[in-house]
């Protein structure tokens, strides 16, 4: 049965990323193969023996998230220090501290599976590689950024002045560059 109203055409759904369209199996499959690894670990040792490894793993992970911390907050108050007393700031001081504390975060998350990876991300050579992929990663998304999308934002571009100072600015691309608009007025602050 018609009415004669027009029936509403809803636009197509974008296609969903591979990212989070694997994802939550993903997830499910670590859980089940974490419990999985539990039970075959108590089976084999004991139920005690679990329960040990479990709280020496959560122990350990706030050790660590709790030195990694310091150690980063140790870094920020030094290049505050530095740059409000007028000296170059060093750099490199602070590498690691973010793959400390997820290391950490995955020792402190139940599982030995969770706990292996933790143990993994403290090890420095790992820390390195880490986060030598992770960054040609963000740096190549970055430059695949499209126009106008977020992480286009994130391009900037840093002036090094002679007398050692960063000044931080951001990139803007024209889309007409052969066209002059003629004067532009002042800024107003």
């Amino acid at each position: 049965m018609t009415t004669g109203a027009p029936t509403p055409t809803y636009p197509a759904r974008p296609r969903r990323s591979r990212l989070r369209t694997y994802l939550p199996l993903g997830i499910a499959v670590w859980l089940v193969l974490e419990i999985w690894l539990l039970t075959v670990v108590a089976g084999a040792a004991s139920g005690f023996a679990v329960f040990l490894l479990l709280v020496a793993g959560f122990v350990l992970g706030s050790v660590v998230i709790k030195r990694a911390g310091r150690r980063a907050f140790r870094n920020l108050s030094e290049t505050l220090q530095q740059q409000q007393s007028g000296a170059a700031p060093t750099t490199g001081g602070g590498n690691g501290n973010g793959l400390m504390m997820l290391g950490g975060l995955l020792l402190m998350i139940p599982g030995l599976i969770s706990d292996a990876l933790g143990l993994l991300l403290l090890i420095p050579p790992v820390q390195k590689t880490v986060s030598r992929y992770a960054e040609r990663a963000i740096d190549r998304k970055i430059r695949e950024a499209a126009p106008g999308t977020v992480g286009d934002a994130f391009q900037q571009v840093r002036i090094h002045r002679p007398d050692g100072k960063v000044v931080q600015g951001e990139v803007i691309r024209e889309e007409n560059p052969t066209t002059d608009p003629g004067p532009r007025p002042p800024l107003n602050r």
